[in-house]
């Protein structure tokens, strides 16, 4: 069993855990995530890294189906049955110059270690965060330590600037030249973040984990095109070329399973409803 030491509740519906794993926690690079099962009888999910330190590796997560709802029920001191990585291959992290770093919705919390990182190989890191409205966001004051300029926006104006994160993108493509260009976040974000960039001819890079499930390759729920070539997310990645990545086929794949996803949710509300 691995214990919660602490929970902070990020933003609405979205949660962060420290978790007591030292093993893990030695050996996790940018750009990795975690197998995580709450019981014997739960879900397989993966969930980036988020943060480590010497002893306890940090997730962040979102509310968005039985399993997430489930997990955001426990507290510090509480236990996860199996907590299992670091998995996948870590960000290609050098010293390239200039870099943008684009996040989106929880897409922010795995680009902080990576422009931590970036910044340690003395980039000039130049971050976007952004959320559908104000009550969505968090960590800015993180991504700022870590950042030479760090832009936020809402959807809706809530908060920072009322854009998408593409609008700010472009415009700094615009004025400046920018060696490598690195987002994480919704599918549809990373899709629009490519075709932004690919104007520039900027490469950039994406993360897939929103399609993964087994994380291990052994299910093949996550094979994506890339290049023409079947790729598993979750081995061979999750990190690739946008240029690369077929996205239209990636966007349907990920909505093979909403409809089991969707009964499994209102089965568990109904026997554990909400006070």
């Amino acid at each position: 069993m691995y214990s919660i030491t602490s929970r902070e509740d990020l933003a609405s519906g979205i949660y962060l855990f420290k978790v007591e794993a030292e093993d893990i926690a030695k050996k996790a690079k940018p750009g990795q995530f975690i197998i995580l099962r709450m019981d014997d009888k739960g879900e397989r999910i993966p969930l980036t890294i988020a943060d480590w330190d010497e002893k306890t590796v940090t997730i962040v997560f979102m509310e968005v189906g039985k399993t997430t709802q489930k997990l955001a029920t426990l507290s510090a001191g509480d236990s996860i049955a199996d907590f299992v990585g670091p998995l996948g291959q870590p960000t290609e992290i050098e010293s390239f110059g200039r870099v943008i770093v684009v996040g989106g919705g929880v897409g922010i919390a795995p680009i902080f270690p990576l422009a931590r990182e970036l910044k340690r190989k003395r980039n000039t890191v130049i971050s976007i965060i952004g959320s559908r409205n104000k009550d969505l966001l968090f960590w800015e004051d993180k991504m700022r330590s870590v950042s030479d300029e760090i832009i936020v926006t809402t959807d809706d104006g809530s908060y920072g600037r009322k854009a998408l994160v593409t609008q700010p993108l472009k415009e700094i493509l615009e004025r400046e030249k920018i060696q490598r260009v690195f987002a994480v976040g919704p599918v549809i974000m990373m899709k629009f973040c490519a075709a932004t960039t690919k104007p520039f001819d900027v490469k950039t890079m994406v993360s897939l984990n929103p399609i993964m499930v087994d994380g291990t390759g052994m299910c093949g729920c996550c094979r994506v095109e890339v290049g023409g070539e079947t790729k598993f997310a979750c081995v061979d990645g999750p990190d690739f070329d946008a240029y690369l990545v077929d996205f239209d086929l990636l966007m349907m794949r990920q909505r093979a399973y909403l409809d089991e996803e969707k009964k499994a949710l209102e089965m568990w509300e109904k026997s554990c409803p909400k006070s």
